[in-house]
């Protein structure tokens, strides 16, 4: 029996994940902000599932919660960080305390979840890591700056991270995973106060009605690829799940570097020349 941790168990991804690893027979300890959540798998798997109450702003409570769990099952095999919501709205739309709020939570929060974990998985000789990122981690949207900020830099800490720890056998993967039919559009993401002037830029608004057609991405298969992915070894350091995502993707790195090949003279001329 393994032993996960997971953050943000109560719905999307991490609630999907939580069913298919119980089902599986392994052991999950499911992160929640409420109480009332999860009640069916607290029922259903009491002896496996065990729900902790946790806001990942709260970061001593993150390092308490972390550190309570490696101590009371002796060995997490993989840690899941992935509570975190969308936020939409153009930079001059968004308070200043939505933009600190999705900080704390997408990128300050998942930063000290591993953080947290990383001396038990030294200690314990390895593990995995699996950060829940977004394909919005490589490919930036008008009118979502501030989901993007903390996805790119989410994804550039990890990469690092995972060069650190490779040596004490803790693999690190980043999932970058397209629209799904999930919580994440149609019921937990945040719009900022729309500005008339931005108008132009508001064509989230038909993404986050169900209406209007729903997500390619099917969130059961998608959880399904996230944990399968735990047995590969090494651990991949990304992977893109929606085909609509990794077009996306391939496009805008293509783009970027056609960008960069064109900078190659100015890169060079402001190198020192030795004579």
């Amino acid at each position: 029996m393994n032993t996960w941790l997971i953050t943000g168990v109560s719905s999307g991804f991490g609630n999907e994940m939580t069913k298919q690893i119980l089902a599986q027979g392994d052991r999950v300890i499911g992160t929640v902000r409420n109480r009332s959540k999860v009640a069916d798998l607290i029922e259903q798997y009491p002896d496996t599932f065990d729900r902790q109450l946790l806001d990942v702003t709260d970061i001593p409570a993150v390092h308490s919660t972390v550190s309570e769990a490696f101590e009371k099952y002796n060995t997490i095999d993989v840690v899941v960080s992935n509570a975190g919501y969308g936020l939409f709205g153009c930079a001059e739309e968004l308070s200043d305390a939505e933009i600190n709020h999705i900080m704390a939570t997408n990128l300050t929060g998942s930063i000290q979840i591993i953080r947290s974990a990383l001396p038990y998985m030294r200690l314990q000789g390895g593990g995995r890591i699996i950060q829940i990122s977004s394909y919005g981690g490589q490919v930036a949207y008008p009118a979502n700056s501030m989901y993007h900020a903390t996805k790119f830099g989410i994804e550039g800490f990890c990469e690092s991270v995972a060069q650190e720890v490779a040596q004490f056998g803790i693999g690190m993967t980043i999932v970058e995973p397209g629209g799904a039919r999930t919580e994440f559009r149609y019921g937990s993401a945040k719009v900022a106060n729309l500005m008339p002037e931005y108008e132009s830029c508001h064509a989230f608004l038909n993404m986050l009605d169900a209406s209007k057609g729903l997500a390619p991405g099917d969130p059961v298969k998608m959880a399904a690829r996230i944990i399968e992915s735990v047995k590969q070894s090494p651990a991949p350091l990304r992977i893109v799940l929606g085909s609509q995502a990794l077009k996306a993707t391939i496009e805008r790195l293509e783009e970027r570097i056609a960008d960069y090949k064109t900078q190659t003279q100015l890169a060079a001329s402001t190198d020192i020349v030795d004579k």
